[in-house]
């Protein structure tokens, strides 16, 4: 694949004396979202309290909920599907997490206030890109301008918050530079009853220790902190985003980005180790040929490479107060990719065609008391993928017609002697978009996608040479239907949309063939296929009362269930993981030429619905009521005070589902992570 990718890249340049030759104008290609997806604008602009984008898109859109796995780089589930069921892109690029239990799920690794925008596509309407399963995340960092400009945020929070960054940007017809620095750090949170992370494992070894059996109560208390590190902070997190855009032509624009977090001891409170850092760095080269002719309307190519290494270790655990009890679960994975699609008219359609490839090489190792040990937890997997991919779009009248296919050929090579892989499958979607009179739009999609298994599903070892992982799964395929309307009314709009997926083969974890936290080695193939379907219905309005008031509301509900229970004599319920509850978002807004205010409900139903049998428990329902204020000063200074959970309420989002190893007795009961307590913030903010 790296081959592959630098001969591309060598091409590439050797092409760009005679590409040179054109000097039509380039034309700013202008994006809208579409009946069947979401656009959140300005994210870098509004979301100023946190750089956590997975809690943004939580309290944003009503079809995506909050894993919450620590104060900072938590997950996120879109329409009852998680971890490689969506794909989460940052300006075409791909990166992947390497912690197995999601410590550093892929919106972690790029931060609120770099992010202009964000485009979630619900369903399989995605063929440019490998693994859109069940939805996209599509987000769009700043851009270069040709004007100087830039701003500087200062911003301070409860429980310690503190974050600085600054963004300047500048250039001119030929080339624009943008370079942006964020720092911020924090103590753990408080829940609304009063409790740290700390606090929290205290209260749960309290609660369940009286009642183990087969298990040590020294091992069991064992995952509560040190003393000493009782009170230490919940992460310490930098970040550097550098961008250079480069004109040579009008018709021509050449790319150049990099991006890297640097994230210290970030604390999960309800597992039993913590990461000593996570860091991750993004190359991006995009090169762009606009008006060549007839057979291209616009050309473009992307190469791209992505790392994260996540070490994870007990040392702030009383199971790691001696050295010689330390361990290190290290974990490294990267991506390379390269994409070359191109568009062009035939007729009065617009038809892009493609190519898409990556590898994603996975690689885990053990360390006890600074003893390499000799069990691999992911032995150096690498995931090729090539793909073709088309995609025609057209209007006939009234209708817009958009129709994609994608064929992708994958192959999954183990290091070591567990089996390897091969996949291929076609996917491809055909939608349809009636736009009536009276502002009224009709929308149907039907489409089909897949997904392979990760390393962790296949080959995941413990280090005690329990192989936890299945070789034998089959990918997963998803077959939907969705229909959707939209109101036009000239100060609001209404939006239902309803869905159906029948998913074929898919993943699920069956705990009960687990091992045991005693486990001796030998295979348990924890994770199985299943049929499944999932169904909802999602909702959205918007009124504008007046020039200054306004009112927004969404609701997303869904259900899952299996088409019969995993194997096993003790596995008997349907339900599907991870399938939140009836959610609701609204807000009343405020806004003059000086000013805006934001009175914002986050609630959600019981979860009474859910998986007993793998981990999952009955959640009580809840309803937070979060304020924010802002007010432009005096030479380009503006300031921004809010309040979430002002009523400090004590309430959880995040379920149990075992396919995360999280606290657990030895009665299953699983640790609940509560959700932050009120949390009062204000943002200076300076912009030229």
């Amino acid at each position: 694949m790296k081959k592959i990718i630098s001969k591309t890249i060598v091409l590439s340049l050797a092409l760009a004396p005679m590409l040179l030759a054109e000097t039509v104008q380039m034309q700013e290609l202008q994006v809208e979202a579409k009946i069947n997806s979401v656009m959140i604008s300005d994210v870098s602009g509004e979301e100023l309290k946190s750089a956590d984008l997975a809690e943004s898109l939580s309290e944003t859109v009503p079809s995506i909920s909050l894993v919450r796995r620590s104060g900072i780089a938590n997950d996120i589930i879109l329409r009852g599907q998680k971890k490689d069921n969506i794909n989460v892109l940052a300006d075409g690029t791909k990166t992947y997490g390497a912690c197995p239990n999601r410590m550093d799920p892929a919106t972690s690794h790029i931060l609120t206030n770099n992010i202009e925008s964000v485009e979630v596509t619900e369903g399989p309407y995605d063929v440019e890109n490998f693994g859109t399963l069940s939805g996209l995340v599509d987000i769009k960092t700043k851009k270069p301008s040709k004007e100087l400009s830039g701003e500087v945020n200062l911003n301070a929070g409860s429980f310690n918050y503190k974050k600085a960054s600054a963004t300047v940007s500048g250039g001119n017809d030929k080339v624009r530079v943008l370079l942006s620095a964020s720092k911020e750090t924090s103590d753990q949170y408080k829940d609304g009853n009063g409790d740290t992370f700390a606090d929290q494992i205290d209260n749960y070894i309290a609660n369940n220790s009286a009642g183990l059996s087969g298990m040590p109560l020294a091992q069991f208390q064992g995952t509560a902190y040190q003393p000493q590190y009782r009170d230490m902070k919940a992460f310490d997190k930098k970040t550097f985003m550098g961008k250079l855009y480069f004109n040579p032509t009008d018709n021509q624009e050449l790319r150049l980005s990099y991006t890297a977090n640097r994230s210290d001891d970030v604390l999960y409170g309800s597992s039993s180790m913590d990461a000593l850092y996570d860091d991750s760095d993004i190359y991006n080269l995009e090169y762009s040929i606009a008006d060549m002719g007839s057979l291209s309307k616009k050309l473009d190519f992307q190469a791209y490479h992505s790392e994260v290494d996540h070490p994870m270790s007990n040392k702030y655990r009383i199971s790691g107060t001696l050295p010689a009890n330390v361990m290190i679960s290290a974990l490294s994975t990267s991506v390379d990719g390269l994409k070359l699609k191109n568009l062009m008219e035939l007729g009065e359609a617009d038809l892009t065609v493609g190519l898409d490839a990556s590898r994603r090489n996975w690689d885990g190792d053990y360390t006890k008391g600074g003893t390499l040990l000799p069990t691999k937890s992911i032995d150096d997997v690498n995931t090729d993928n090539m793909a073709l991919f088309a995609k025609i779009e057209q209007s006939f009248g009234k209708v817009d017609l958009e129709v994609g296919a994608r064929y992708d050929d994958t192959t999954i090579d183990h290091g070591g002697a567990l089996q390897d892989n091969d996949y291929s499958a076609f996917s491809g979607y055909l939608s349809a978009t009636y736009n009536a009179d009276k502002g009224i739009q009709y929308f149907v999609g039907a489409g089909k996608s897949t997904r392979v298994p990760d390393a962790r599903e296949l080959y995941f070892t413990s280090n005690s040479s329990a192989i936890s992982g299945t070789p034998t799964l089959d990918q997963t395929k998803n077959y939907e239907i969705d229909l959707g309307v939209k109101k036009q009314y000239e100060n609001a709009y209404v939006k239902t949309k309803i869905f159906h997926s029948w998913l074929k083969d898919f993943i699920a974890y069956n705990a009960s063939k687990a091992p045991g936290m005693m486990s001796m080695p030998g295979a348990y193939d924890v994770f199985e296929n299943v049929d499944a379907k999932v169904y909802g219905i999602e909702f959205s309005t918007f009124y504008a009362a007046s020039d200054a008031l306004s009112f927004d509301a969404g609701l997303a509900y869904q259900r899952g269930k299996k088409d019969s229970p995993l194997s096993g004599a003790t596995q008997n319920d349907r339900d599907l993981a991870e399938i939140p509850p009836l959610k609701v978002n609204a807000a009343v807004n405020y806004d003059t030429d000086m000013t805006s205010s934001k009175i914002e409900v986050v609630a959600a139903d019981n979860w009474s619905n859910f998986d007993s049998d793998n981990g999952e428990q009955a959640i009580s329902g809840y309803a937070i009521a979060n304020i924010k204020w802002n007010r432009d000063l005096t030479n380009g200074f503006d300031i921004t005070l809010g309040m979430d959970n002002v009523f400090d309420h004590a309430y959880a989002v995040s379920n149990t589902y075992k396919d995360l190893t999280l606290l657990a007795s030895a009665g299953n009961e699983v640790i609940l992570m509560n959700e932050p307590g009120r949390y009062v913030y204000a943002n200076l903010r300076y912009r030229f």
